[in-house]
Formats: structure tokens, C-alpha cells, sequence
């Protein structure tokens, strides 16, 4: 269950640390290994473009529950289709997204995923770690809707399903080095379940993985 930072167990850093997940967002992650895993790694701008909540949601839509039209988003999203129109043809331009050609017609045009996942990765300059923090900061908003919706249809879960969730946090004592390990080791345990195919008695699971330094810790320490 969770527990606030007064009450968070502490694991000695010399402790071994014991998808089908389409990757939604995918901020801060390394390249998958799956090769049944497409991936883009924007641009700063295109960065820039994709930061916004609602586009997010909507790359996360089309990745996961398969092609659409700005109608058909608009209403799952509540908003109106004019504006999701205007959102589908930025991510278009940036490439995030393409038309369907193989759907619809001239009034009825369809959009799908042009990836499967987003990697970001900081560069040199302050505008590509700016755009990629803009991306970070997007992403935990969604996320963090996710989970509240998530913890809200809780108590509608089937019997066997509801011991499978889970909301933890740990505080550890690692190095840099140590720290990009777990993040790797994490990474590569999902990797393990990405090949999992839909069937009888699957159900999609949400996974997301954070993973920074305790706020007020080692920030402006130095580089």
C-alpha cells in the first residue's frame, strides 16, 4: 500500500532490487529492446509540441486502443472536435501521428499512431533539456490522472484482478551510477512482458515507472 515519506522503508543500496505496455508517453526511458516496439525520438521542437496534456492524451488513445477520428476522440476526451482536429494535425506535423488512408473518406478522416512509444533523452543545450522537461511535465499530469482514475474504478474490479494493483514508494541511498542500474534493470523486466499477447482472461495493465532524486536532495549539488 502507499506510504507517506514519514514511513518509507529504507533498503540498503547493496540490496538486490526484486507491457503489454505500449509505452504511452514513454518520458525519460531508455530505447526499448523489443523489436516489436517502433519508437521516435523528437526533436527539441517536436518535444515542444507534443508537451500538452491534451495531446498526450490523445497519442496515448491512438497507440493503445488503435486508429480514430477527431469525433470519436473528442467525445472520450469531452472535448469538442474542432480542437481535436486542431491537436491531431500538430502531432501530424511533428510526426507523431499519420492519416489512415486505408479508413474513412473525405468527411470522415482517420488518424493513427505513426510509433508505439516516445523516447526522450537530455542533450547538451538548455533548449533540448527544457524540452524534454516540458515533455516530463505533461506526462506526469496524464499520469497522474491515470492513477487517480485508476484508484476511483478500484472497488469495480473483479475479485482477482484487485490484488494485482499496487501504489509504492521507496527512498534509497544509490549513486548516479547505481540509480541509471535500476533504472536499466526496471526497464528490462518490462521488456520481459512486452511480448505478451492478448487472450482469455488478459486484461490491459498500466505500468509507469518514476524514478528521481528525493526533491530537496541533491539538486544544485553540481553537475
Amino acid at each position: 500500500m502507499f506510504r507517506d515519506l514519514a514511513t518509507l522503508r529504507r533498503t540498503d543500496r547493496k540490496e538486490t532490487f526484486a507491457k503489454k505496455s505500449l509505452q504511452s508517453y514513454g518520458v525519460g526511458m531508455a530505447e526499448s529492446t523489443s523489436p516489436r516496439q517502433s519508437a521516435i525520438t523528437p526533436s527539441p521542437v517536436a518535444l515542444r509540441a507534443l508537451a500538452h496534456p491534451v495531446r498526450l492524451r490523445l497519442l496515448g488513445l491512438l497507440r493503445v486502443d488503435g486508429p480514430s477520428t477527431a469525433t470519436r476522440l473528442a467525445e472520450r476526451l469531452g472535448l469538442n472536435s474542432g480542437a481535436t482536429s486542431y491537436h491531431l494535425r500538430q502531432l501530424a506535423h511533428h510526426g507523431f501521428v499519420v492519416e489512415d488512408t486505408e479508413r474513412g473518406n473525405s468527411r470522415d478522416r482517420w488518424w493513427r499512431a505513426a510509433h508505439q512509444s516516445t523516447h526522450t533523452r537530455d542533450g547538451s543545450d538548455v533548449a533540448s533539456r527544457d524540452a524534454v522537461d516540458a515533455m516530463i511535465q505533461a506526462g506526469v499530469v496524464v499520469q497522474t490522472e491515470l492513477i487517480q482514475r485508476a484508484v476511483e474504478e478500484r472497488q469495480l474490479l473483479p475479485a482477482k484482478w484487485r490484488p494485482t494493483t499496487a501504489h509504492s514508494d521507496w527512498v534509497l541511498d544509490l549513486t548516479p551510477e547505481r540509480a541509471g542500474e535500476l533504472k536499466q534493470r526496471l526497464k528490462d523486466v518490462i521488456d520481459e512482458y512486452v511480448t505478451d499477447e492478448p487472450g482469455d482472461g488478459t486484461g490491459q495493465v498500466m505500468l509507469q515507472l518514476h524514478l528521481f532524486p528525493r526533491p530537496g536532495g541533491v539538486a544544485g549539488a553540481g553537475s
